[in-house]
């Protein structure tokens, strides 16, 4: 059988040769006893090792195997206790971004959940609860206002004020945007770190906002979100590296890379995809081509011109990064005067050799649904 060209190196069969790799890399990350992911898995003399355990990663890597699940395929895990293992006891949530992730696992994967978890949350307080929320930080506040709007999908006539809360949210994340139509890390006014870092936001804090007003705007047809997600969108493409990068930090104000590295893995096959490819189908307008170059990087059209694809590990390595720990910080304060580099001398960057759970659980949130090989 042929196989469908996506990209230079992507094409249909390696994709679903990518999801069977996600799903057979996340079962050295379980830890069965507890019924939880880890935090990481990290590479040692030894060989891999995992560590820790984490809730937020567990949820994120449960909406992957959601999706693999709404597709037919069998999944290796106990899905149900699983979530019962983050959904049981909410105790642990420790802000409304954890919040936002658990609604939105819940009205994926049982929204009949829905009403009990809100009464036990105390929905209606959640943004004025939680440091957070008051802070301003833009991937959380982008992860509450997807898990509403999941829940407003998934219960049309659910009791609680989940427009009034996603209204609400909306407000607060338009004002994290800057004047280029890139969106900051935090709030500027409402604290200390917010004057220093609310100007400055990470990739996450470009594509999760575009995910999460796509959905805003179609679940509730409004125009104005989806006009503000679009924007985001064409700057970061416009943004894209030359070998299909999505670079690590921006400024919010002049619409500029300020900082290349560390390029991380999961941001070319999981995040961009998640964001764009909901942002096509709110829009009709195509991202194809700066997903399919994401992935390119990824296959081995990088730097270093290796594959981070490690199938006999069952990983895939995290990132790129400068050897040097310090440079991040100095090309940041450079590039507030000057625009970034883009090319750096392949001696000067090394792989990450770890991964986590949650890379490999947005990977099948956005390419599940295009079949996986044999697992």
């Amino acid at each position: 059988m042929s196989k469908t060209i996506l990209s230079s190196k992507v094409t249909s069969e390696s994709i679903r040769e990518l999801t069977s790799l996600a799903v057979r890399g996340l079962v050295p990350m379980f830890d069965p006893e507890k019924q939880l992911f880890c935090y990481r898995l990290r590479r040692t003399a030894t060989g891999l090792v995992r560590e820790g355990v984490s809730r937020r990663y567990t949820m994120m890597a449960l909406l992957g195997l959601d999706a693999l699940r709404k597709t037919g395929v069998e999944c290796p895990f106990d899905t149900e206790a699983v979530f019962r293992s983050c959904a049981d006891d909410p105790h642990w949530i420790e802000g409304v971004g954890d919040l936002g992730l658990l609604i939105w696992v819940t009205a994926e994967y049982a929204p009949e959940r829905l009403d009990d978890l809100f009464e036990r949350v105390n929905l209606e307080k959640s943004l004025e609860r939680f440091a957070d929320a008051r802070k301003c930080r833009t991937m959380e506040l982008s992860w509450f206002l997807a898990g509403l709007c999941h829940a407003t999908m998934a219960a049309p006539k659910c009791p609680w004020p989940l427009g009034d809360l996603a209204v609400d949210t909306y407000h607060l994340l338009q004002d994290n945007r800057g004047e280029s139509g890139l969106f900051g890390h935090l709030a500027r006014t409402k604290s200390a770190s917010g004057f220093l870092r609310g100007r400055i936001g990470t990739f996450a804090d470009q594509v999760y906002p575009i995910y999460a007003l796509s959905k805003f705007a179609t679940v509730f047809s409004l125009e104005e979100p989806l006009d503000l997600a679009l924007e985001c969108a064409l700057i970061i493409c416009r943004l894209q590296g030359s070998q299909g990068q999505w670079w690590r930090f921006y400024d919010a104000h002049t619409g500029r890379v300020v900082c290349r590295y560390p390029v991380y893995s999961v941001d070319q096959y999981g995040l961009a995809p998640l964001a764009l490819f909901e942002l096509e189908r709110a829009t009709g307008r195509p991202f194809q081509d700066s997903i399919y170059r994401g992935l390119d990087w990824v296959y081995g059209s990088n730097e270093l011109g290796e594959d981070l694809r490690i199938p006999s590990r069952q990983v895939i390595w995290t990132c790129i990064l400068p050897r040097s720990s310090r440079r991040k910080y100095w090309e940041t304060a450079d590039s507030l005067i000057r625009p970034a580099r883009e090319r750096h001398a392949a001696q000067s960057l090394r792989v990450l050799h770890e991964s986590r759970p949650y890379e490999l659980g947005l990977l099948l949130c956005s390419f599940a649904s295009h079949g996986v090989a044999e697992i």
